[in-house]
Formats: structure tokens, C-alpha cells, sequence
């Protein structure tokens, strides 16, 4: 924990007495390990978060899984709590998460400062990958609006959920990546040339919910509320992700 960071007073987890579980997306494994480990320190509970592919962890908390909380997309945790896997008015926002985007380290790095800068680099890109998730969904949808699917569809590499696009750019199997810029900026053997530009820039917000399945509401809700509180935001800064 980084100097001078508070938690919350340890009477706010008093109730708390046995293990929380969690399912997330990959974008926020890093920043909720730093923040699960400071609820610990705080003299809450041992939180234990798994995470992967944001489609694979919605369907199986959709499928019955036994998580006391799952943080995701704010539209995928409202469809959850539409189907009835969320409690209803339990969604919290956690951060605003920008998409970036990476080429291999000492690889020459495009120009993306722009609308039409960044189109230039993806028509002339080798390869060009990005995600299944919510970033993923809106280059398909602007890559549509600018025309080019056609041009580029042969060049697209898109992963499994739960494989970064950074690692394949990081092996020369992609030369220009996009994702979450907290998926990306700490992985070796890529460099992020920034993100997205104004025109065209896509902004995600990831929130938690209570899963109904849990019988440990008084400590999620506790821990989520350190989660949200001023208290956390240095960490979510520090993993390129803005407060919500």
C-alpha cells in the first residue's frame, strides 16, 4: 500500500468473517488484486477474485456459479441483474477504462494522434487485433463506419476471451493491438502508442454487483464501498483507469 493511502476504519468490517469470492474481466485483474489485497490489510477478509474472458465470466454466473460478487461492463452487470444473477440496485461503478493501443517493443510506432492518422495505421497494418470484449465491439463498429472491413478483413486477428491481445502483439503475431489500456501498459515486450484519439475514443466503465447467490451481502457490500471510496483511487490511476 502506497504511503499515506487510508482504509476504511476496521469497525466497517467487523461482520466480515469468511472468505469473499469474486468473478471479473480481465481489464480489472491487476487493479482489483491491488485493491482485494488493501480490503485484507484493512482488517476485512481474504478476498479471492477470478479473472477472465468478460463473455466467459458472465455466463457462468449466468450458469449458477457460487460468486459472492462479479465486477464486468456496466451493460453486461445490467443484463445480470436483469436476469436475475445480480441483486437489483447493487451495481456499483468502479473506473472509466480507456482503450489503447500497443506494437512491438522497437517496433516503429504509427501514428495515432488523430481520426484519420489512426486509419491510416490500421489500413496499412499487417495485422491489426483487438479484443471480444466491449473495446472489440466498438473498432468492428468503427471500422464499418470508415469502410475498410473488406480492405482489412483478411489482416484481423481477434483471441479467444481471456488471451490479451497484448501478448500476441508481444510474439509479432499482431502488429498493431488494441485494448483496455490497464491490459496492455504493464505487459513486457510491447509499447502502447496511446489511445484512442478524441474523435473516435471509446471510454468503458466496469462496475461490481452482488451476486444473488451469495450469502455474505453485508461483506460485499463493505468491501465494495472501500472499492468506490477515495481511498482506492490512487491504485485505479495507477492501472490507467479513472474513478468512476
Amino acid at each position: 500500500m502506497a504511503p499515506g493511502r487510508r482504509l476504511l476504519p476496521a469497525a466497517a468490517w467487523e461482520d466480515m468473517t469468511t472468505k469473499i469470492t469474486g468473478i471479473s474481466s480481465m481489464a480489472m485483474r491487476q487493479v482489483l488484486a491491488e485493491l482485494a489485497a488493501d480490503c485484507a490489510r484493512g482488517g476485512g477478509n481474504e478476498v479471492v477474485i477470478e479473472s477472465v474472458g468478460g463473455v466467459d465470466a458472465a455466463r457462468r454466473v449466468q450458469g449458477g456459479a457460487a460468486f459472492d460478487f462479479v465486477v464486468l461492463a456496466s451493460d453486461a452487470i445490467d443484463r445480470l441483474i436483469a436476469s436475475g444473477h445480480v441483486v437489483a440496485g447493487s451495481r456499483v461503478d468502479l473506473v472509466r477504462s480507456p482503450v489503447a493501443i500497443a506494437v512491438r517493443a522497437g517496433a516503429p510506432r504509427p501514428d495515432v494522434g488523430s481520426e484519420a492518422a489512426l486509419r491510416q495505421a490500421v489500413e496499412v497494418a499487417r495485422s491489426v487485433g483487438y479484443s471480444t470484449g466491449p473495446s472489440g465491439t466498438h473498432l468492428a463498429r468503427l471500422f464499418d463506419r470508415w469502410g475498410i472491413v473488406e480492405l482489412i478483413r483478411d489482416r484481423i486477428v481477434q483471441p479467444p476471451p481471456g488471451v490479451a491481445v497484448g501478448s500476441l502483439v508481444a510474439r509479432g503475431e499482431v502488429e498493431l493491438g488494441f485494448q483496455q489500456l490497464s491490459e496492455l501498459m504493464h505487459l513486457d515486450g510491447i509499447a502502447v502508442v496511446g489511445t484512442l484519439p478524441p474523435e473516435v475514443g471509446f471510454i468503458t466503465t466496469f462496475s461490481a454487483g452482488l451476486c444473488t447467490a451469495s450469502a455474505q451481502a453485508d461483506a460485499v457490500r463493505a468491501m465494495l464501498a472501500f472499492m468506490t471510496s477515495p481511498a482506492a483511487d490512487e491504485a485505479k490511476r495507477r492501472h490507467g483507469m479513472e474513478p468512476a
